[in-house]
């Protein structure tokens, strides 16, 4: 043998461990359900971990058992991803905001059996425990509430099971290729699937989204995830924060605009990520209170794509550089960020946010093609559009509870979004393979048409959609929300459109609509608008 190098197992408790030994005084700050700030650090988080991993053991929970959260970003929240998984259990978090039917189907397909609250949610255990089949246990995330007890039978409490475990409790060594968590889709068409990580990919998925052109955090960042941990385990940011030992904070049920701004000027935020509507939420309030967000130098957007008029306005009259990413439950969920290139750096800010508009290109670890109706892999030459497909070291493989791969024979996954890659790797989503217009044989992007749209000073959200049409097959159709007090009018919003697309694909209506349906993650369910407007065209011919 010529010599050998070490092999230490990727796991989930090696990140908690690390963030405890070596920046164990680092804050971890995390708003309560009655608005009040808690201050722990990341000695205490792995403290409170491992009882907590020792107290479900008590309770019979056993490795490999799933153990659900229905909760909002906070400190017990952060202790129960390293604690259920780091003792070799399976984090399952659940988005609350799906209905109750599905609830029911992820809980019991899943076969959690315990099931993690916070108060806001604990109705929601109440009203569905009956259905739940395999739960052992429910486990208010707080301490003993006589109340809370009154609502579920059995009840248990967080911080009681912490006050009983055992404080000298060690992490189990664990095979890197078991698993560590698990998260459904919306399930938006038919069941939620569950994917199913390992600790070997989120570790990897950890280190390959926080290169210096992905996420780039670092010791010196104060960090505020305004991305559920209910969604996609907040894109992954707990685990890398703990793997850089970065200052933490979680802002509880508080997502609003006025909230996030007394918390990023309060605590100094450097970096925070969520999904448009988030953003365009903090501008308001911005505006409103007059804050500067000094500490704010960067902001990453994901889950559906940033309105172009956001870039100039982060940019210029806050000093923050606002990144656009791609990615999805079955990636884990990074696939893309967009981040600039050294050819780049000369241009001028107008040409570089044309850049960023996209969604950017994959870190290593991820790799990106499109095809064809047919399969034929397509050039990345930047205008040829396809069906995007993606392959890598945290990319699904197979869903929980499938015998088949999801995978295409050679090994790629389909996204079902429709793309276009350029030579240098940067993807544009162009839109979903479900929501893309085809008029007269045309594409038209329903993303280009939004964010025109919300450019508009008077439209506060809005959606496109493919309507019917006799001679066209379809047709764009703009339901659209009017800003506060907004006069607004139909030829208005249609007028915007000039010259800023070919005038074919301009809309052939705008609606004024007061709200838009949305899913469970924010997004906005264009199969039921479609259900509804999908028509709207065809009794003018």
């Amino acid at each position: 043998m010529l010599g050998k190098m070490m092999h230490r197992q990727l796991t989930i408790s090696s990140l908690i461990q690390h963030a405890a030994k070596y920046h164990s005084n680092t804050e971890v700050v995390s708003v309560e359900m009655d608005g009040s700030m808690v201050h722990s650090n990341w000695e205490t988080v792995d403290q409170n971990a491992r009882k907590l991993a020792s107290a479900l053991g008590q309770i019979g929970i056993k490795s490999g058992d799933r153990c659900a959260t229905i909760a909002w970003n906070n400190t017990r929240h952060l202790e129960i991803y390293f604690g259920v998984a780091g003792g070799g259990m399976v984090c399952h978090t659940i988005n609350p905001r799906l209905f109750p039917e599905q609830l029911i189907y992820i809980i019991n397909h899943a076969q959690d059996q315990v099931l993690f609250v916070d108060k806001t949610f604990l109705p929601i255990a109440a009203k569905l425990g009956e259905h739940l089949k395999t739960l052992k246990a429910v486990i208010l995330m707080g301490p003993r509430d006589d109340d809370a007890a009154g609502m579920v039978d059995g009840l248990l409490f967080y911080d009681e099971l912490l006050a009983g475990a055992d404080a000298d409790y060690n992490w189990p060594d664990i095979d890197e290729n078991s698993p560590s968590s698990l998260c459904y889709t919306s399930g938006t068409t038919g069941n939620p699937k569950g994917v199913l990580y390992s600790h070997r990919s989120t570790v990897l998925h950890s280190l390959g989204g926080n290169q210096p052109d992905g996420l780039a955090i670092s010791a010196r960042d104060t960090v505020l995830p305004v991305v559920p941990m209910f969604h996609v385990n907040a894109w992954g940011v707990p685990y890398i924060a703990a793997a850089v030992g970065c200052k933490l904070v979680l802002p509880g049920p508080g997502m609003d605009g006025d909230s996030l701004v007394r918390l990023i000027d309060g605590e100094n935020v450097s970096l925070a990520l969520g999904v448009p509507t988030i953003w365009m939420g903090l501008l308001a309030a911005l505006e409103a209170s007059g804050s500067e967000a000094k500490s704010l130098k960067r902001t990453v957007v994901g889950g559906s794509a940033l309105p172009p008029s956001m870039i100039p306005i982060f940019r210029d009259k806050y000093g923050v550089e606002l990144i656009h990413a791609w990615g999805m439950t079955e990636t884990s969920p990074l696939g893309t960020m967009n981040n600039l290139l050294q050819k780049h750096v000369t241009r001028s800010a107008d040409e570089q946010a044309q850049i960023r508009l996209g969604q950017g290109r994959p870190p290593y670890g991820a790799d990106l093609r499109i095809i064809d109706e047919n399969g034929v892999v397509l050039p990345h030459d930047g205008t040829t559009q396809g069906d995007l497909q993606i392959r890598g070291h945290w990319i699904v493989d197979t869903y929980y509870g499938s015998d088949t791969t999801a995978c295409t024979d050679d090994g790629w996954f389909d996204t079902g979004d429709v793309g276009t890659i350029d030579a240098d790797g940067y993807l544009i989503i162009r839109d979903r393979s479900k929501d893309i217009i085809k008029s007269g044989g045309e594409w038209i992007s329903t993303v280009e048409l939004e964010g025109i749209a919300i450019a508009h000073p008077e439209i506060s959200n809005a959606a496109a959609i493919a309507a019917r049409h006799d001679k066209w097959d379809e047709r764009p159709v703009l339901l659209a929300i009017k800003a506060e007090n907004s006069t607004v009018s139909e030829q208005d919003i249609l007028d915007f459109y000039d010259g800023k697309i070919a005038k074919w694909q301009i809309p052939d209506r705008v609606i004024f609509v007061d709200e838009l349906p949305l899913g469970g993650t924010g997004k906005i369910l264009k199969n039921k608008l479609r259900e509804q407007y999908g028509d709207v065209l065809l009794a003018t011919y």
